[in-house]
């Protein structure tokens, strides 16, 4: 286990919409790079930058055309060497993001792989026998390919599946994962991994991490062979570089040797329960919208039996939000995303930050770009300043890759940093705090003190610290063992007779 993610807190940047240095409109590596003491003073000691690889750019990157080469939109390879260089200097690791399972239908292995006579790609793709034979239970593309046969998709269309078998097989073009030809991709992906690691990256949050071995068992057995294989490579070369996968299933994903798995907002599961249950009928009833009057016990009954089976394995990983989801700023009001974030940067486990929800930026209804669709409005230019742009970019305002929020009082970094009581400056205090107690990190000790169906508020330990939570638009209160002080608060508490008494939408952290 890297001993650097027991204190990280990560930002994840999606580059095209982060800082444009060169006037295009879209974001690069030199705006990273000039941004790294915004990072810094944030509290965040790592970054996960989203695919930043040559591509089409028909789902924003996800569909690679060469894994070793960064796309040219946002510089050159030495630029991106540049910005691993410049991190570390300032104490900052860096995660790519590792696409394994498809690749863009324009990279080099799918052209090879195309032709109909056999090369050394020939069964890099997965392929049926014949041009009229499909795949049944899975997405297929005929017609395409002077090679006499069908082949899988992954997602959209232009994003071939790589081969790395089949677990259940009934057909006589479906490989064994153990096929010479499975694991050539394999080792094809580790040579992409220690292609970048060697240049300076610190290790990969992979992409669709349990899709790799199709048709698998429930317990994705035959993927997580592949991932416990990767990782002894990672053990044995490459000790303190981590891999932190897109499963949201930590029993599957920690035990199979990632170091960290993402709890992902998934309709009805514990964390859609905190701040995103208004996808069913009756409202939303999130847990942290203060007049949602949500339940804690839905959240914990979910999250609990994950986080007791996978403590000693790794970390699960709560975000604000990323570039799949809608910002939380859609339906919070900024003091509920005070209230929010205290609970993520609190909880057990490694968290992630996504830009531009430190100040609260709103999610719009936009019409697609690069394969975004309802994601769009999630994937908007950081908001710098007052001036041009929001001082994302020089370009004129219809070059952008996607436009700026227009509102009068949309939020910028500028105007909360002068304002001692924005959401940036809380954000800071909090992964200030949890930098400063080992307590709060992603290790320490977790025990529910105080949590009950439809009852408020939630307290629990981490270490010797208590943490309270009352994000309704209710006064309350709970016990307390005697001598504890405030170390931290958020809103109104007060400690009397061994009780602590909390306004509507507190937080507080006491020793």
């Amino acid at each position: 286990m890297p001993g650097w993610l027991k204190d990280a807190i990560f930002y994840e940047i999606y580059p095209q919409s982060f800082k444009d240095t060169n006037g295009d409109g879209i974001g690069d590596f030199n705006g990273i790079i000039e941004k790294l003491d915004y990072v810094k003073e944030l509290g965040c000691n790592a970054l996960w930058i989203n695919p930043c690889y040559d591509s089409p750019f028909k789902d924003a990157g996800y569909d690679v055309r060469d894994y070793k080469k960064v796309a040219e939109r946002y510089g050159s390879n030495e630029d991106l060497y540049n910005l691993f260089k410049i991190a570390h200097e300032k104490g900052i690791h860096v995660l790519l993001d590792l696409v394994p399972g498809h690749t863009s239908e324009e990279h080099e292995w799918f052209l090879e792989s195309k032709k109909a006579e056999r090369n050394e790609f020939s069964d890099r793709y997965i392929w049926t026998n014949g041009w009229i034979e499909g795949i049944a239970g899975h997405p297929y593309i005929g017609g395409e390919a002077d090679r006499n046969g069908c082949y899988m998709l992954n997602f959209f269309k232009c994003q071939p599946a790589l081969n790395y078998g089949f677990l259940k097989r009934t057909e006589e073009w479906q490989k064994a994962p153990d096929d010479p030809a499975c694991i050539a991709t394999r080792e094809a992906m580790k040579d992409v991994m220690r292609f970048w690691l060697d240049k300076g990256c610190d290790g990969f949050r992979v992409d669709m991490a349990d899709s790799l071995v199709k048709d698998d068992d429930e317990n994705k057995s035959a993927t997580g062979a592949i991932w416990k294989n990767i990782r002894e490579m990672l053990d044995n070369e490459y000790p303190e570089a981590a891999i932190i996968s897109e499963w949201s299933n930590p029993k599957q994903a920690l035990k199979y040797g990632f170091h960290a798995d993402f709890y992902l907002d998934h309709r009805g599961n514990g964390y859609n329960t905190l701040l995103r249950d208004y996808e069913t009928d009756g409202g939303d009833k999130s847990f942290l919208k203060k007049d949602g009057h949500g339940d804690i016990m839905r959240f914990l009954n979910d999250y609990l039996p994950k986080y007791d089976a996978t403590r000693k394995d790794g970390y699960i990983s709560f975000i604000t939000c990323n570039h799949d989801t809608p910002r939380p700023r859609r339906t919070l009001s900024i003091d509920e995303l005070k209230i929010a974030y205290a609970m993520f940067l609190t909880l057990p486990g490694v968290p992630f930050i996504y830009y531009g929800d430190e100040i609260g930026m709103r999610y719009f209804e936009l019409p697609t770009k690069e394969g975004g669709y309802t994601r769009t409005g999630t994937r908007t230019p950081m908001q710098w300043s007052e001036g041009k742009n929001k001082g994302f970019s020089t370009a004129p305002s219809d070059k952008l890759y996607l436009p700026v929020d227009p509102s009068d009082d949309a939020p910028t970094v500028e105007s909360q940093e002068k304002d001692p009581s924005s959401l940036l400056n809380t954000v800071k205090a909090l992964t200030k705090l949890r930098h400063e107690y080992k307590d709060l990190q992603a290790d320490s000790e977790f025990e529910i003190i105080y949590a009950e169906a439809d009852e408020f508020p939630f307290v629990y330990k981490r270490g010797d610290l208590i943490v309270a939570i009352n994000p309704s638009d209710k006064k309350t209160s709970a016990t307390l063992p005697k001598n504890t002080t405030k170390v931290f608060e958020i809103g109104e508490t007060e400690i009397k007779d061994a009780s602590l008494h909390m306004q509507p939408q507190s937080f507080v952290v006491l020793k």
